[in-house]
């Protein structure tokens, strides 16, 4: 009798297994790469890498043409003299980067200092696997330590899973607002007309 309980006992396992072997593979694979993983203050000679992750972003937003900035001039932006931002990257087993997030200093009339997050990117093949969720962990510990009033960000209206990632843990998602811009041809084109008008 106790030989015909085991034996069920061990078939119904074996149903249960087979009948989750998806979500156990998915559960598997998400705590190697989180243990395996590790998240560090970029380099100099990370911004390659770095750059290539803003440019999958780009691909990702639809503007693969939109970036201009160099892996030279990340260095020199990042790393030289006044650090105009600071960055972090995820690190897998094998030392590759394979996300990042950059901030940069603000500065609210109404709150004081606050800090920006500009940009936070994952690998796509490595979505999914929480280097998303620990970056944006340390984006707000580092702000926490900083002291400042707020750390905001942008997200594009049809980025529906990001929306609900910021929501769920606890950002506010400013519906009433548009994000304004003036790129460089805007700004010569402005010059011009101010100067015209002076004449």
């Amino acid at each position: 009798m106790n030989l015909l309980t085991n034996i069920d006992k061990n078939v119904k396992l074996c149903d249960f297994v087979l009948e989750n072997v998806f979500y156990i593979y998915n559960f598997v694979f998400y705590l190697k790469q989180s243990v395996l993983m590790k998240i560090r203050t970029a380099r100099k000679d990370d911004m390659g890498a770095v750059l290539a992750l803003i440019k999958e972003l780009a691909q990702f937003e639809k503007e693969p043409h939109a970036v201009e900035v160099t892996e030279s001039r990340l260095q020199k932006d990042g790393f030289e003299n006044t650090p105009l931002f600071h960055c972090f990257v995820a690190e897998n087993n094998e030392n590759a980067i394979v996300g990042m997030a950059l901030v940069y200093p603000r500065y609210s009339t109404w709150k004081g200092p606050t800090l920006h997050l500009e940009d936070l990117v994952v690998k796509e093949s490595m979505r999914g696997t929480g280097v998303g969720s620990a970056l944006f962990d340390a984006v707000i510990r580092y702000g926490h330590t900083l002291g400042v009033k707020r750390i905001e960000w942008a997200v594009l209206d049809w980025n529906t899973p990001a929306i609900r990632f910021y929501e769920k843990n606890g950002a506010k998602v400013l519906r009433d607002w548009d994000v304004v811009q003036m790129d460089t041809q805007g700004i010569q084109n402005y010059l011009a007309q101010s100067q015209n008008e002076n004449i």
